[in-house]
C-alpha cells in the first residue's frame, strides 16, 4: 500500500487462498500454470531458467477457486534453507522472488519431471522443503509428464522423497490435473465461490500496458508506481520475458498494469526467448486501453520508437509518452524536449508527455491521474445535438475545403458512431469531395472542445445521396 498525492494506492487483493508451483528448471511448472488457469500467459521454453518473474492467476474448480503463481525454478537447494546470501543479480533476484511467494504461499505444489525420472537436485529441493518447517506441512508431490496411464508406474521412484504419493499429471494434456485440484481443494482453508470471480471484471477496469524498447525503465516505472520490487530490474536487456499483471485501485478506480518484454527489431528475429517475449508483449497491447510508451530521454529518439508507436496507433490505443531517466538529463526544458519528440513522432502529437525518473520517483505519481483522465474521455460520447451545434461551429469558421473538382464540398451531418475508441463519421453530398486537411482540421477542433487525451480518433467520410441540412449557411 502506497500514499501518494493524499490518495491510497492499494494492489487489488482478491483474498484467496495462494497455491505456488515449485520445482528446478524445466520440469514443467509453467505448461501446469498455463492449463490450470486455461491462458496462455507464462512463456513455455526448454531453455532453463525461461521463468524470472513470478507469474500470478486465477483457478476455478468446481464452484471454488485459488490464486497460483508460477515461480523460477529452484537452482540451488540452499536458498530455501536461507544459507546462501542474496545478491543483486538477475540469478539471485529470481530465487529471492520465488521463495517469496513459497512464504506466502497455502499450499506449494512441487513438481518433478516423470519421463527425466528422480533427479539428485530433487532430493535436494526435497530435503530441504522437509527441514524447513515453513514450508514441509504445505507440500504435496506433483509428477508431472506422465502422458498415459502405463507411466503412471514409473512415478513410484519418487516415493523416495518422503513427500508422500506422487499425484501423476500430464500438463499438456490435461490428463490427471482433475483429480489434482480436487486434492488441492480439499487442502486450501476457505475456497472462495464463482460468484465472487464473476464480480471481478467490470466495465470500468481500465488495462493498461507498459511498453517501449529493452533497458528504457519499463519494469523500473511499475515498482515506482506500486513503491515495491514487483518484477525484477536489471540492465541486462530482455530481463522480463514474460507479460507480468499487476492489479490496483486508485482514487476507487481499479487499474490493471502489465509490464512486458521490450520491443526490439534485433529480438524480433532472434532464435532464444526475445521472439516469443516480443509477441506476447504485443499481445498485450492488443488487449489494452491505454499504453504506456516509456522512452529513455537520455538518449536520442530511433525508429523503433516511432514502430511501436505505429503499432499503438493502429491498434487504436491510447497513448502515454513515459520520458523516462528525467534525472539524467541536463537541460531540462520540457517545452523544447516536447517538441523535440512531437517532430520525430508527428503522427502522435495528441498524445501527452510526462516527464519523470522511475529511479528517484520524480513526477512519478502523475501517471496513475494522467490513466484515469484518459480513461474517461476515451469513453465520451457526443450526442446528436452536440455534434450538430459542432458542426455548425466549424464550419462558419472554416467553410469545407474541397479535395477533387471544382465545387465546394457540402457537410450534411457529423455522427459519433463509435466510443472506446471514439469514432466520428462525416456524412458529404453524392458528388462532393473533402481534402482530408478539413478532417485532421475537425480532429483538432474536437480535441480542442471535449478533451479526447491521447486518444487517437477515427475520422471517415460516407457519402450521402438525400439532400438535408443539418447547419445553416
Amino acid at each position: 500500500m502506497l500514499i501518494k498525492n493524499n490518495f491510497m494506492i492499494s494492489e487489488k487483493k482478491n483474498n484467496l487462498p495462494l497455491v505456488a508451483l515449485c520445482g528446478r528448471t524445466n520440469v514443467g511448472k509453467s505448461t501446469l500454470f498455463n492449463c490450470l488457469t486455461e491462458k496462455r500467459q507464462a512463456l513455455i521454453s526448454n531453455i532453463a531458467g525461461t521463468t524470472r518473474d513470478s507469474n500470478l492467476g486465477i483457478v476455478e474448480w468446481n464452484n471454488s477457486a485459488f490464486e497460483i503463481v508460477d515461480t523460477a525454478g529452484i537452482i540451488d537447494w540452499q536458498y530455501l534453507l536461507a544459507k546462501k546470501p542474496l545478491a543483486k543479480d538477475i540469478e539471485t533476484q529470481t530465487q529471492k522472488q520465488a521463495l517469496f511467494y513459497l512464504n506466502q504461499a497455502d499450499l506449494i505444489l512441487f513438481l518433478v519431471d516423470a519421463k527425466t525420472g528422480l533427479l539428485p537436485e530433487d532430493k535436494e529441493i526435497a530435503q530441504a522443503l522437509k527441514k524447513n518447517l515453513h514450508y514441509n506441512k504445505k507440500v504435496l508431490l506433483v509428477a508431472n509428464k506422465v502422458d498415459n496411464f502405463r507411466s503412471v508406474s514409473e512415478t513410484a521412484q519418487f516415493n523416495q522423497l518422503g513427500l508422500g504419493e506422487p499425484i501423476p499429471v500430464s500438463a499438456t494434456s490435461s490428463m490427471g490435473t482433475g483429480d489434482l485440484l480436487d486434492l488441492v481443494i480439499s487442502k486450501i482453508d476457505q475456497p472462495k465461490k464463482n460468484k465472487y470471480l464473476q464480480k471481478e471484471k467490470t466495465d470500468n477496469d481500465i488495462n493498461v500496458c507498459i511498453v517501449g524498447k529493452p533497458n528504457v525503465g519499463k519494469s523500473s516505472l511499475l515498482n515506482s508506481i506500486l513503491g515495491y520490487e514487483r518484477v525484477i530490474v536489471s540492465p541486462e536487456a530482455h530481463t522480463t520475458r514474460e507479460p507480468q499483471n499487476t492489479h490496483l485501485f486508485f482514487k476507487d478506480k481499479q487499474i490493471t498494469l502489465v509490464d512486458t518484454a521490450g520491443i526490439s527489431k534485433q529480438g524480433s528475429k532472434s532464435k532464444g526467448l526475445e521472439k516469443p517475449g516480443i509477441l506476447k508483449s504485443l499481445k498485450s497491447l492488443d488487449k489494452a486501453d491505454i499504453a504506456l510508451l516509456v522512452i529513455d530521454i537520455s538518449q536520442p529518439l530511433t525508429r523503433q520508437d516511432a514502430k511501436i508507436v505505429q503499432e499503438i496507433v493502429d491498434r487504436q490505443k491510447s497513448l502515454i509518452f513515459v520520458a523516462n531517466k528525467w534525472d539524467l538529463v541536463e537541460k531540462r526544458n520540457t517545452k523544447n524536449w516536447e517538441e523535440i519528440i512531437y517532430d520525430k513522432l508527428p503522427f502522435a502529437t495528441w498524445a501527452p508527455i510526462q516527464f519523470l525518473s522511475a529511479k528517484t520517483g520524480e513526477k512519478v505519481n502523475k501517471i496513475l491521474d494522467l490513466i484515469l483522465k484518459i480513461a474517461a474521455e476515451r469513453q465520451l460520447q457526443l450526442s446528436d445535438s452536440q455534434c450538430n451545434k459542432f458542426l455548425n461551429y466549424i464550419v462558419k469558421i472554416h467553410k469545407p475545403a474541397k479535395g477533387k473538382g471544382l465545387k465546394a464540398p457540402r457537410i450534411y451531418k457529423l455522427t459519433q458512431t463509435k466510443y472506446n475508441p471514439p469514432a466520428f463519421s462525416v456524412q458529404i453530398g453524392p458528388n462532393d469531395n473533402l481534402h482530408f486537411s478539413y478532417l485532421r482540421f475537425m480532429e483538432n477542433r474536437l480535441r480542442e472542445k471535449y478533451g479526447f487525451t491521447g486518444t487517437p480518433i477515427q475520422m471517415s467520410v460516407t457519402k450521402e445521396r438525400k439532400s438535408h441540412t443539418t447547419y445553416k449557411k
